[in-house]
């Protein structure tokens, strides 16, 4: 395991997400990345199908890096409807663990009032971490 799961003593644990994650080696930041292709075509009004194509990004981009999914320590989702990633809470998981799998790192979920994209609903930051 390249990295330690962090919770404290007499907490519950959390569902999707780790409170904090202790990780030693190589840092990886990946910029914001949102539902569009390689070739900057953008899932319009579909929610899903562009965390689908964010987290694909996220994960190309830690190929890129000799990472992987597992190697991720933080998510960061901005989120433009928060009404609508409650409601599709599901179907996110599902997507989520398609391409992430089992992995669930310290997350945490910003509802802002648009993003630089026009059509982007959602946008998605990570830190991953490779080991020595």
């Amino acid at each position: 395991m390249t990295h330690r799961i962090l919770l404290p003593d007499g907490w519950a644990r959390p569902s999707g997400y780790a409170n904090g994650i202790a990780a030693r080696g190589t840092q990886l930041f990946i910029a914001g990345q949102i539902g569009w292709n390689a070739s900057h075509e953008i899932a319009r009004g579909n929610f899903v199908g562009q965390t689908r194509q964010a987290l694909l990004n996220i994960v190309s981009v830690l190929r890129a890096g000799g990472a992987a999914p597992e190697h991720i320590v933080r998510l960061t989702w901005y989120v433009t409807d928060i009404a609508r990633y409650r409601a599709e809470g599901p179907a996110i998981g599902t997507v989520y663990r398609e391409i992430m799998g089992s992995h669930f790192p310290s997350m945490s979920a910003v509802a802002v009032a648009a993003l630089v994209e026009p059509d982007a609903l959602v946008e998605i930051e990570a830190t991953a971490v490779v080991p020595d």
